[in-house]
């Protein structure tokens, strides 16, 4: 049956809400107060509680893709380096849809394939290229093998290079000095890549100015999970089924804090 010329127009739901949630964004990220850390995983956890069971199967499901692709040598080192964006971007597009009032749904696993994923894996090799290169500059600053150091960050671990005491201990400090500028770039940057459309360099680089405005409730963030992390990994570790998700809700709730006006 034809439609009725005279109806007023109509537009997609989809449509509109596409259009309302992208005049909300805030392009460069906004600062917010240190106590909205503690905010960010008290919105994990609600969204964690509207489908608690269906969280925990897809924490197992990724965990053991990953601990599969890792009994490769090298090379299993090299593609969780490359998937790990297309994976994990699916659990924010998930926390998206649940609070749309939709239901989480495995099929959310492997919803970084079908959201940009072309950019989703250039985040993954850009991760891969900066470990890479800031293992090798740690180590020529601890005064250790560049090969030795590679290889042990690869799962090939030299025994002449663990046998290097001191320069290591200071070897894995450098790391961790260098690596933060690297994961502030990398926090938010799959979810401006599959959310908001942005391209890999302008994603990196929103993402790391957002982290820099944002130290103090980071630090909270960092310092309240770390404590969580202790208390999850007591019994054999089971705290994590509950955790893991609430990690990875709040992870998202991180982005709707800074990215999304209020």
């Amino acid at each position: 049956m034809a439609s009725d010329p005279y109806a007023a127009p109509k537009a997609r739901v989809e449509d509109v809400r596409e259009t309302r949630e992208a005049a909300e964004f805030v392009p460069g990220g906004q600062s917010v107060p240190a106590g909205n850390g503690w905010q960010w995983i008290a919105q994990g956890w609600t969204l964690f509680m509207r489908q608690p069971g269906m969280w925990i199967l897809l924490m197992i499901a990724a965990f053991a893709i990953f601990v599969v692709i890792n009994l490769i040598p090298i090379a299993g080192f090299i593609a969780t380096s490359l998937l790990w964006p297309l994976v994990s971007v699916g659990f924010p597009i998930g926390c998206r849809d649940l609070e749309r009032g939709e239901e989480l749904r495995f099929a959310h696993l492997l919803a970084g394939f079908r959201e940009r994923a072309a950019r989703l894996v250039a985040i993954g090799a850009t991760l891969l290229v900066a470990a890479l290169a800031i293992n090798a500059i740690a180590a020529l600053l601890a005064g250790l093998s560049v090969g030795a150091a590679l290889s042990s960050m690869l799962g090939r671990p030299d025994p002449e290079f663990a046998a290097g005491g001191i320069a290591v201990l200071l070897w894995l400090l450098l790391v961790l000095a260098l690596s933060i500028p690297l994961y502030m770039a990398l926090w938010f940057a799959p979810m401006l890549v599959a959310l908001n459309g942005l391209g890999v360099g302008d994603a990196l680089l929103t993402s790391f100015r957002a982290s820099l405005k944002n130290v103090l409730p980071f630090l909270l963030y960092g310092l309240v999970m770390f404590a969580f992390a202790i208390v999850a990994s007591i019994p054999l570790g089971l705290g994590w089924l509950a955790l893991g998700p609430v990690l990875i809700a709040s992870w998202y709730a991180s982005y709707r804090d800074i990215f999304i006006a209020h």
